[in-house]
C-alpha cells in the first residue's frame, strides 16, 4: 500500500463531492511530516497501552491523525498541537471502548507465552514487569490513561487535563487514587 499525500487526500475529497472549504488544511505537507515524526511513537505508544492491543493501536493512530487533519484547527503553538492530538487519540480510545464486540479479549484472560527465564536479577525485573502490566490491565480506563501520560509521557496536570478533558484541579487527586488502586492490585504498601 503506498503513503497517502495532502495532494491524494484533496483529490480523494475532490471525487467525493467536498467543496474546497472542507479540504483546507491549517498544516503544510512538510509541517505535518514533521510534527508527524516528532510525535507518532508517544501516540502509538499511548494507545497501546491504554487499548492493550498494538494492532488496534495502529488503526487508531491512523484514524488519529487524519481527524486531526480533517479538524482545521489552528493551533497556537507545537505543545497545544500534541495536547489536542492526545484529546483526539483518548476519544478514539474511548469511543472505541464504549463499543460491544463479540470477538475481543480481555487482556487478563489472554495466556502469556512462557518466555525464557532471565538469569539473575532480570527474573524478578521480567516478573515485575508481568505484574504492572496484569495491574494496568486491571484498572479502570480512565486510571491507565491518567497514570500513563503522567508518569510515562511525562505530562503536566494541565496536559492531562486537556488530554482527557477534565478540570485540572482534579488531576492530582484523580492520580493520588489511580496509584493507590494500582498499588493494591500490585499488593504493595502505599504508604
Amino acid at each position: 500500500m503506498r503513503e497517502m499525500t495532502f495532494t491524494d487526500i484533496e483529490r480523494a475529497g475532490a471525487a467525493a463531492g467536498a467543496d474546497d472549504a472542507d479540504l483546507a488544511f491549517v498544516m503544510n505537507e512538510d509541517e505535518f511530516r514533521l510534527f508527524y515524526e516528532r510525535t507518532a511513537r508517544t501516540v502509538w505508544a499511548y494507545l497501546s497501552r491504554i487499548t492493550g492491543d498494538a494492532r488496534l493501536a495502529d488503526d487508531l493512530l491512523q484514524e488519529t491523525y487524519y481527524r486531526f487533519l480533517r479538524a482545521r484547527v489552528t493551533h497556537e503553538s507545537d505543545d497545544h498541537r500534541r495536547h489536542y492530538l492526545f484529546r483526539i487519540a483518548t476519544n478514539l480510545a474511548h469511543d472505541h471502548r464504549r463499543r460491544p464486540r463479540a470477538d475481543s479479549v480481555p487482556i487478563s484472560d489472554v495466556a502469556e507465552p512462557a518466555a525464557p527465564q532471565p538469569a539473575g536479577g532480570e527474573a524478578s525485573r521480567v516478573a515485575r514487569r508481568v505484574d504492572l502490566t496484569r495491574a494496568l490491565s486491571r484498572l479502570r480506563a480512565r486510571d491507565r490513561d491518567l497514570l500513563w501520560l503522567a508518569y510515562a509521557q511525562g505530562s503536566s496536570h494541565l496536559e492531562i487535563a486537556a488530554a482527557l478533558g477534565l478540570k485540572v484541579s482534579s488531576i492530582k487527586p484523580m492520580l493520588f487514587r489511580a496509584r493507590k488502586r494500582l498499588a493494591a492490585l500490585i499488593g504493595r504498601d502505599t504508604r
